[in-house]
């Protein structure tokens, strides 16, 4: 007498075997795609990798809701569970929701991004004007050195709310006279 009744049928363990495959697949084109897009747009080995751990990320979550539906969970019971977990997840969301627009904004500023590391650039706030070099750009924020040589951490998901202007290196900070 064996301790698990478990019956596997060949439709099962095959499909399985594909969705495992395919994952694994599908994480190296998608590995590969980004890296030569970074590669061709001059972007940092450091942002290349948090993209690729995004992206695998969002690739493991489908293969595990596609391997639950092969083993016959009732898709109402998935349903269900999806919606208690997201319950729970937007609550404590609510009060953390800047986490998620500054890796969203992280994602995108890693595509689009029109600056790079060692780029001047002034941020347009009306209370608080910045102007520093950027000297990191991370998941979250971005790192500015002021001429003064002051470090300032600034959340990635504000670059999208500011205007920003790139000025050259050899910028001099003078009034303008009309």
């Amino acid at each position: 007498m064996s301790l698990f009744n478990i019956d596997f049928t060949a439709k099962e363990v095959l499909s399985t075997g594909t969705v495992i495959l395919a994952v694994i697949i599908l994480r190296i084109i998608v590995s590969l795609a980004v890296r030569k897009f970074a590669k061709a747009t001059l972007r940092i080995e450091h942002r290349t990798n948090l993209v690729i751990k995004y992206l695998d990320l969002l690739v493991n979550i489908i293969a595990i809701l596609a391997l639950i539906l092969i083993w016959g969970v009732d898709p109402k019971d998935i349903i269900i569970a999806i919606s208690s977990i997201a319950t729970v997840v937007g609550v404590a969301m609510v009060a953390q929701w800047s986490i998620l627009s500054n890796i969203t904004a992280g994602i995108i500023l890693f595509f689009s991004f029109p600056f790079k590391i060692g780029d001047i650039i002034k941020i347009h706030d009306k209370d608080f004007p910045i102007i520093g070099e950027i000297e990191d750009i991370k998941a979250f924020h971005i790192a500015l050195i002021t001429k003064e040589g002051e470090i300032i951490v600034y959340p990635n998901n504000l670059i999208f709310q500011k205007g920003i202007s790139i000025l050259k290196h050899d910028y001099i900070d003078q009034e303008f006279v009309d």
